[in-house]
């Protein structure tokens, strides 16, 4: 009987211990709520470019995955939350599906229409200035999905970061091109995603190279872009007329070491941003893509610093992808050191802002 006391005692010591360290986890990270990896171990090497979304059924994340980037065997792998916990990945699309040969995939970018099925956009070709679009449709939150579908050109879909659904029931997507310079262009459904407009590119390339737009809104029925240049710094972009036409691009204040963003309006009105906060390397084209930040901002214009994900030295942490979900909660996924996807929830009432300084936090 007393050793059966013992185990009690000694058991309930180590759960008051591991509650006593997790309350000191997050008083030293004020507003995280969850951090962990989508899955530990994976048929592939090698993994990259995450999307995420929440579903009818829940959260659903997506990636590209395969023995090296660009190479014929990466495809689009895909796990769903039941329940709490991530399903083992499985690939939902590959190169060989789309064309007699087999292509790369890459960047894939879920979207769910409140009032249709769950959307999976995709890219297929041996590099970004010749891949094509393609799209799929899941009716049960990603379980299954639709044959691959092309997009006729010059669509290419929305080219790593969400659609965003405007106030008149229209679908509005940030997308660009990677030949004649690095160009930012949107597509625009008004029928639910069957037929899209395209509009741009807004830059010819040369004084800015930008791609990969996020969209965020203001007040007024303003929209901003902003996004990954070549020019060290994220570029920004406005439209006053629900995308339809945009105004120049120019950059902030804000760094980066050519590579991908992605930033969220939330629900409070306030802007989150996702990003590296390095600069180009001297006399390089690129930089460190560590660390890896979040940054918050009541205008899009004027950041603070909000939470660092990542800041282990000349290790990648990249690609971010972020919602805000039904309960008030922020999701992000990002690559982590090109061998899994991180997942990370954060409570924006909680974050802590601070000054952002321009040598780093």
């Amino acid at each position: 009987m007393q050793a059966i006391c013992n185990i009690i005692v000694i058991r309930t010591l180590g759960f008051l211990v591991l509650l006593v360290k997790l309350a000191h986890a997050q008083a030293a990270a004020p507003g995280l709520v969850a951090s962990e990896f989508i899955f530990e171990s994976a048929p592939f090497p090698s993994c990259h470019a995450s999307t995420i979304v929440e579903a009818k059924s829940g959260l659903v994340a997506a990636w590209f995955g395969g023995s090296k980037e660009g190479h014929p065997d990466v495809g689009i792998w895909l796990s769903r939350q039941v329940k709490g916990r991530w399903s083992m990945p499985v690939e939902v699309a590959n190169g060989v599906e789309t064309n007699n040969k087999q292509y790369a995939c890459f960047n894939p970018v879920l979207f769910q229409r409140p009032d249709g099925p769950l959307m999976l956009f995709y890219k297929v070709g041996g590099h970004p200035r010749g891949w094509q679009g393609y799209r799929k449709l899941s009716t049960d939150g990603g379980a299954s999905w639709t044959p691959a579908e092309p997009l006729l050109e010059p669509l290419v879909g929305p080219v790593k970061n969400k659609p965003v659904l405007l106030a008149d029931g229209s679908i509005l997507s940030g997308s660009s091109s990677e030949f004649a310079g690095w160009r930012v262009h949107f597509e625009r459904s008004t029928d639910g995603g069957r037929r899209w407009q395209f509009i741009g590119p807004i830059n010819d390339g040369k004084a800015i190279g930008a791609i990969q737009p996020s969209l965020l809104f203001h007040s007024g029925g303003r929209i901003q872009a902003l996004g990954r240049t070549q020019q060290g710094r994220i570029f920004e972009a406005w439209s006053d007329d629900g995308g339809k036409t945009w105004g120049p691009m120019s950059l902030l204040e804000l760094p980066n070491p050519n590579s991908g963003t992605d930033a969220v309006t939330l629900r409070d009105g306030r802007h989150l941003l996702v990003y590296n906060h390095t600069g180009l390397a001297p006399g390089k084209k690129s930089g460190l893509r560590s660390p890896l930040n979040v940054a918050i901002s009541n205008d899009g214009r004027n950041w603070q610093a909000a939470y660092v994900l990542e800041d282990e030295p000349r290790r990648e942490f990249s690609y971010p992808a972020v919602i805000q979900t039904h309960d008030g909660l922020v999701h992000i996924t990002y690559t982590w050191k090109r061998e899994r996807i991180k997942h990370v929830v954060l409570d924006p009432a909680k974050l802590e802002l601070k000054p952002l300084r321009a040598d780093g936090w």
